[in-house]
C-alpha cells in the first residue's frame, strides 16, 4: 500500500455513490425493485407450511436465487448478487482501478448451525462440496465471501447494530475512504430470514396481522399493529469524487452527511418524546450545512408499529420545525417489509433513486392516517417530487440511530427505460 498516499487523503474530496445493486421482495435487480416501489407493488405474502417458518407468518420475500454453493446461507446468495450488480453498475472493472485499496463493509449476520450439528453432521463435514461450517456461523463471513469473490483487498469492516447495520457500515465505508484506509468501498447489507428469528419477533408479538397479506404493513395508519418481515440486500459503490471523475464513472448522489448515536432508553423501545432522534437529525444537518427546509424527502424508519411511529413523527418534527409542514416523508417498509439488518441499506438505495429521478415512492395501505403521524406521508401514490436534499433515517433494537443524508447529483442519469418512468 501506498503511505504517502492513505495519508494525504482530501478531507474535503466529496464521497459520491457511483453504483448501486439491490434485490428484494418485488424485483431481482436495482430497477425493477425501484419501477415496483415507485408503482406501490407489495411483495408481501402468506408463507406455507413448506417455507419451515413460524405458522401464518406474513412476509416480504424475494425470488428464489440458486446458491453458488451447495448449503450456502441465503443471506450471503442475496449479498453477492447485489455485490455484483453495485459493481458492474460502477464499472469497477473498466476503469484500472487498484483494488489494494478496495474496502469492503458489509454488515454482520445471524448464522445457521443446523449443518454443524445433529447425525449428518459428520457426513457434511466430510463433503468437500458443502459450505464449511466456520461460514455459517461467523457473523463477518458475508462480508469475507463478498470481498474473496470479487477480489477486494482493502479493508474489512463488519457491523452488527440490529436494524441499523446497513446504515452503520456505509458510515464506516466512508470513514475509512475519509481517513485514507482505501479509496473506493463496496459497502451494504443483506437478510435472509431464519426460522428462529422470525419465531423470535412472533413471541414478541411485534409482526403484523391481516387477513389481506398485502395490506398487513400499514406504517403510520390508526390500524397499524406491526411490522412485516423482509429479505433483500443492497449494496453501494463509494469513492471519493476526484476519484469517479478520474475514471469517468457516473453518479447518482452525493453523501452530504452522516451520523449515529444511541437512545439510551431501552432495549426494542424508543423514547415516546424522541429526543435522541430529534439531536441526530439537527447534527446531520448541521455536518452537511443544511438548513431544515433544504430536505425534501425522508424515507422514514416507519415500522408500522404502534409506539414508534409516533415517536419518529415526533422525533422529525422537532427537528424540522416549521419546514417538516412541506417535507415529504414515507415508508417503503409499507412494500418491501422490514429487512432488519439489510433495512437501512435497501431504503438508502431508494432514496437514492427517489432523487435521481425526482419521485417520492409511497407509503401504501395508509388509508386512515393517525391523527398523531400527522406528517405528508404520500398515502398511497407516489408523486413526482424535484428535491435536492434526502434524508434516511433508521432506529433500530438496542438504541442505534443512524441517519444519511444525500445530496442529488445535477447530472444523474435514469437507468430506467422510458416506458417504465412516471409521467
Amino acid at each position: 500500500m501506498d503511505e504517502r498516499r492513505a495519508s494525504t487523503a482530501d478531507p474535503t474530496d466529496a464521497i459520491v455513490i457511483t453504483g448501486i445493486g439491490m434485490i428484494a421482495s418485488v424485483g431481482n435487480d436495482r430497477e425493477s425493485v425501484w419501477r415496483a416501489v415507485r408503482e406501490g407493488v407489495s411483495g408481501v405474502r402468506r408463507l406455507t407450511p413448506a417455507d419451515r417458518m413460524p405458522d401464518c407468518l406474513t412476509i416480504a420475500a424475494p425470488i428464489e436465487i440458486e446458491p453458488e454453493q451447495p448449503g450456502q446461507l441465503k443471506i450471503i446468495s442475496l449479498a453477492l448478487r447485489a455485490a455484483g450488480e453495485a459493481l458492474d453498475d460502477a464499472g469497477v472493472y473498466r476503469s484500472g482501478i487498484d483494488f489494494d485499496r478496495f474496502g469492503c463493509a458489509i454488515s454482520g449476520h445471524m448464522g445457521d448451525i443446523s449443518g454443524a450439528l445433529g447425525p449428518q453432521a459428520a457426513a457434511r463435514s466430510a463433503d468437500s462440496q458443502a459450505v464449511p461450517w466456520i461460514s455459517q456461523c461467523l457473523p463477518n463471513s458475508g462480508c469475507s465471501i463478498v470481498a474473496n469473490r470479487f477480489a477486494l483487498y482493502g479493508p474489512r469492516l463488519c457491523h452488527s447494530a440490529a436494524c441499523a447495520s446497513g446504515m452503520v457500515d456505509i458510515l464506516s465505508a466512508i470513514r475509512s475512504i475519509r481517513d485514507g484506509q482505501c479509496e473506493i468501498a463496496l459497502a451494504g447489507s443483506a437478510e435472509g430470514i431464519h426460522p428462529l428469528f422470525a419465531a423470535g419477533f412472533s413471541r414478541m408479538r411485534v409482526l403484523a396481522e391481516h387477513e389481506d397479506p398485502s395490506q398487513a404493513a400499514r406504517p403510520f395508519d390508526r390500524s397499524r399493529n406491526g411490522f412485516v418481515m423482509g429479505e433483500g440486500a443492497a449494496m453501494f459503490i463509494l469513492e471519493r469524487l476526484s476519484h469517479a471523475r478520474r475514471r469517468g464513472a457516473s453518479i447518482y448522489a452525493e453523501v452530504v452527511a452522516g451520523r449515529m448515536v444511541a437512545d439510551a432508553y431501552h432495549v426494542t423501545g424508543i423514547d415516546a418524546d424522541s429526543p435522541s432522534l430529534t439531536y441526530l437529525l439537527k447534527a446531520t444537518l448541521d455536518q452537511g450545512g443544511l438548513a431544515p427546509r433544504d430536505i425534501g424527502y425522508i424515507n422514514a424508519h416507519g415500522t408500522g408499529t404502534l409506539a414508534n411511529d409516533v415517536a419518529e413523527t415526533r422525533g422529525i418534527r422537532r427537528a424540522l420545525g416549521t419546514a417538516a409542514e412541506s417535507t415529504l416523508v414515507s415508508s417503503t417498509k409499507s412494500m418491501l417489509g422490514h429487512l432488519v439488518t439489510a433495512a437501512g441499506s435497501v431504503e438508502l438505495a431508494v432514496t437514492t433513486l427517489a432523487l435521481r429521478d425526482g419521485f417520492a415512492p409511497p407509503t401504501v395501505n395508509l388509508t386512515d392516517p393517525d391523527p398523531q403521524c400527522d406528517l405528508d406521508c404520500i398515502p398511497l401514490v407516489g408523486r413526482p417530487a424535484q428535491v435536492e436534499h434526502a434524508v434516511k433515517v433508521s432506529i433500530a433494537f438496542g438504541g442505534t440511530m443512524a441517519a444519511i443524508a444525500l445530496r442529488r447529483w445535477p447530472d444523474a442519469v435514469s437507468r430506467l427505460h422510458p416506458r417504465h418512468r412516471a409521467a
